[in-house]
């Protein structure tokens, strides 16, 4: 029990992490221009991956099934990303 609540606080500090970096880059440069929103969603993504990849951690036994469904949540997440970023799809959620 105390790995796993390890590896959850591993899932927060990470994401904390992540999105520290453009709220630094941001102080140095203009050239990043992130909103409060922009924070929450990307937040929102990381978090939620995370502890989708952690219930898949937990749940699937077999280790050829785990890493298939890892690898789709993790491609999932860098098209939903891409998609909001620049909008490789063109959806109405697209980036300017």
């Amino acid at each position: 029990m105390v790995t796993q609540n390890k590896r959850l606080i591993g899932i927060v500090l990470g994401v904390a992490l992540i999105l520290s970096i453009p709220l630094i880059a941001m102080q140095f440069t203009n050239e990043v221009d992130w909103g409060v929103f922009d924070f929450i969603v990307m937040g929102v993504l990381l978090l939620s991956t995370g502890l989708v990849v952690e219930l898949v951690i937990r749940k699937v036994r077999n280790r050829d099934y785990r890493i298939g469904l890892i690898a789709l949540a993790l491609v999932v997440l860098f098209l939903i990303w891409a998609e909001l970023a620049v909008g490789i799809f063109g959806s109405p959620f697209a980036g300017s």
